[in-house]
């Protein structure tokens, strides 16, 4: 089910957040003080969830970040209409089903991302991105950044590709890492998988995510100084990046650097080895845990833009993620190429 999860499907289903060995979700509170741990440091503990029908940049249907409170009631309404009409018996008396759209992919049935705009602080927001204004990513040049993203789709979509080695297949097909960017640097939602446990202690903030059980693991320093110089040399670019983090106050801030080269150009928010990407994380609430994030790149953007967005208790626990396209479908991908070249190779032979 890896293969569209950037896909959105209307008629958004209602987030069913869970995670694997983490602390069950805090009581709801309105008191951020009082969540803390035995150190006196806020507490992250605990399941979360991204699940939202907002996503990362703003739609040309909206012209403002913050959504009046009757229209994003509006837009929560249509959507549960929409996942119950979605969800409604089939007639049968219609005689046999006919899929008369191959470039199609999951029913509802097997998509979570969220019922309802994010809100921030009691805000409904069409975008994550609050800087620039108009919330949308600053490209130099968007084409030449998101080259590799719109070959996959194009691939994906027409079902017509090179696909000359495994290396070539997107990484949601190697089932590698979140193919929603759910792991990040940013830490985006998806189509479902939006599920998050958090595990802080005094040196490390542990996030499992979720999609393809990506686990973030960043160490804690004592000051900003100290985590900068713990950086890795630039020559070790790991899946997710080089990620060290300190406290200012009452936020958990986290500098990361260095993605992996093939992760940083297939991304939605690609990076190149001059790019850092500043995530802070404050517990402003027992059900709202604030998740701000910057991102400076020269080569990509023509100026630094930032955005936020809230994660909010989930319930329940993460199932195992079986990602069935890289264990068992890489085979058959490659052999299909392989067969359409030989095809192809005497279908020309028998023209002379």
């Amino acid at each position: 089910m890896a293969r569209l999860a950037r896909t959105l499907i209307a008629g958004s289903v209602a987030v069913l957040a869970l995670a694997a060995g983490m602390a069950p979700a805090m009581a709801q509170s309105s008191d951020a003080a009082a969540v803390r741990g035995s150190d006196g440091k806020p507490s992250f503990d605990g399941v979360w969830t991204n699940g939202t029908a907002t996503r990362l940049e703003r739609p040309g249907n909206f012209t403002q970040l913050v959504v009046p409170a009757d229209e994003a009631e509006k837009l929560r309404l249509a959507s549960l209409d929409s996942r119950a009409a979605a969800h409604a018996p089939s007639d049968l008396s219609m005689g046999a089903f006919r899929d008369s759209n191959s470039a199609a992919g999951y029913n509802s049935f097997w998509t979570d991302p969220g019922i309802g705009l994010a809100t921030v602080r009691g805000e409904a927001r069409s975008s994550y991105i609050t800087v620039p204004d108009n919330g949308r990513i600053p490209f130099i040049d968007r084409a030449k950044s998101l080259a590799e993203p719109i070959r996959e789709g194009i691939e994906y979509r027409s079902g017509k590709g090179a696909y000359e080695g495994p290396e070539d297949l997107p990484l949601r097909e190697r089932c590698l890492i979140a193919q929603s960017d759910g792991g990040g640097p940013v830490m985006l939602n998806g189509l479902y998988n939006n599920n998050y446990g958090f595990r802080l202690t005094a040196g490390y903030l542990v996030i499992e995510v979720e999609m393809v059980h990506d686990a973030r693991i960043i160490p804690i320093y004592a000051t900003a100084e100290k985590a900068r110089a713990s950086h890795k040399p630039a020559v070790i670019m790991p899946w997710l990046g080089d990620s060290v983090a300190w406290w200012e106050g009452d936020t958990l801030v986290a500098e990361t650097r260095n993605v992996h080269p093939v992760q940083a150009i297939r991304t939605s928010t690609p990076l190149s080895p001059q790019g850092t990407v500043t995530e802070r994380f404050t517990r402003i609430g027992a059900d709202e845990l604030l998740y701000q994030f910057r991102v400076e790149d020269p080569v990509h953007y023509s100026s630094a833009w930032s955005g936020e967005y809230s994660f909010k208790p989930a319930k329940g626990e993460i199932f195992e993620y079986a990602c069935h396209e890289g264990n068992h479908s890489m085979e058959g991908i490659l052999g299909g190429a392989r067969l359409s070249e030989e095809q192809a190779a005497k279908a020309a032979k028998a023209s002379r």
